[in-house]
């Protein structure tokens, strides 16, 4: 892989995360963090483009001057948004997708800064500006989308940058062709995702804003008649219904925290409904892995486990006791989307992929 030198920038909801990459090598990362009271001058999160760009300038501005002579900026790479739905891979940030960005096609969202600032710092420096496998990565099969009634269609929206990048760094370590392999990803944190991997392209997965296994903070799938009970009892505005669903259920709303840690410490000084919760959530995933394993008709070459929570191996091993019939289990642990943005662009200017336009 070539050294290229790329600017790489990943908004969240308080912070904005920057680095300047070397290749696949980071030279400087840091976490741009933004007040509540700044933050509350914009009133959508569109509007903070000025005041995010600028922080990023600052650092930039202070990466290069270190680097003295030899700086130089190859290409800027920006975490993906909620765009319209389209296909895995890299994509140059163009007029459409910037459009897209702004409007909030799919809703608004920090990520969906991630393209605009990077076109910003890209045309200063005239390089082109990337985004790599958003979260609005859509290549289901037509039979995925049927939910069970006309008026909902099941929506492709997942840790698709996370997921397709560790399906990748399996089959480089085990020298397997991405192409040739069959792999269960559960991609595990404050969501959870467990996407069926075909080839390498996500043939089916739980949007975890909604559906599948709960998490941390997340429901995941609820009985429906009772959801719609609860929906008009009258307790709820349509906002604050959507809190309950993400946000604040999952565990956090039976133990009041979303740190596994915490409910495992609460679990060993004999918190029986701690433990409790724990074990169902591990169930859970246990079965959406059984699930998307039968996707792929049985034929899983690996089950990768990735995200926070598979830095701890106790997590690991209760969700290992469900799944370890159905293939070798791997374990990436973490997530770290800088370096997948910096492979993605990578790829592209190496020549071994080409550029989608959006």
């Amino acid at each position: 892989m070539t050294k290229y030198v790329l600017l790489i920038i990943n908004p969240g909801s308080t912070s904005t995360k920057v680095a300047l990459y070397e290749g696949s090598e980071c030279y400087r990362q840091e976490n741009l963090s933004h007040s509540a009271e700044d933050l509350a001058l914009y009133p959508e999160v569109v509007a903070q483009y000025p005041f995010r760009l600028q922080k990023v300038e600052e650092f930039l501005a202070s990466v290069l001057a270190d680097l003295g002579g030899e700086a130089r900026l190859d290409a800027v790479a920006g975490i993906g948004g909620l765009l319209r739905p389209l296909q895995g891979g890299t994509y140059v940030v163009n007029e459409a997708l910037i459009l897209d960005l702004q409007q909030g096609v799919q809703g608004q969202h920090a990520s969906n800064l991630g393209g605009l600032l990077a076109a910003g710092i890209a045309s200063r420096f005239g390089v082109g500006a990337y985004i790599v496998d958003p979260v609005a990565v859509d290549e289901f099969e037509d039979v995925s989308r049927l939910s069970g009634h006309p008026l909902i269609v099941r929506r492709s929206l997942s840790h698709a940058l996370n997921i397709k990048a560790v399906a990748r760094r399996v089959c480089h370590e085990h020298g397997q062709s991405l192409a040739l392999c069959n792999f269960v990803v559960a991609h595990l944190g404050g969501g959870i995702s467990v996407a069926a991997l075909r080839g390498g392209r996500i043939i089916d997965v739980n949007n975890a804003n909604e559906m599948g296994p709960f998490s941390p903070e997340r429901t995941g799938s609820l009985p429906a008649g009772d959801l719609a009970r609860l929906c008009f009892s009258g307790k709820f505005t349509a906002a604050e219904m959507k809190k309950q669903i993400a946000g604040q259920g999952g565990m956090v709303a039976y133990l009041a925290t979303n740190d596994v840690r915490e409910a495992y410490r609460r679990a060993d000084q004999g918190d029986a409904f701690a433990k409790l919760v724990i074990s169902a959530m591990t169930y859970q995933i246990g079965k959406e892995i059984g699930s998307m394993a039968a996707a792929l008709q049985g034929r899983v070459d690996a089950v990768i486990l990735t995200g926070g929570l598979a830095n701890s191996q106790r997590f690991v091993q209760e969700i290992a006791q469900y799944v370890d019939f159905i293939a070798p289990l791997r374990v990436c642990p973490g997530e770290d989307e800088m370096l997948a943005l910096a492979e993605g662009v990578c790829r592209v200017l190496d020549g071994d992929e080409e550029a989608n336009i959006y």
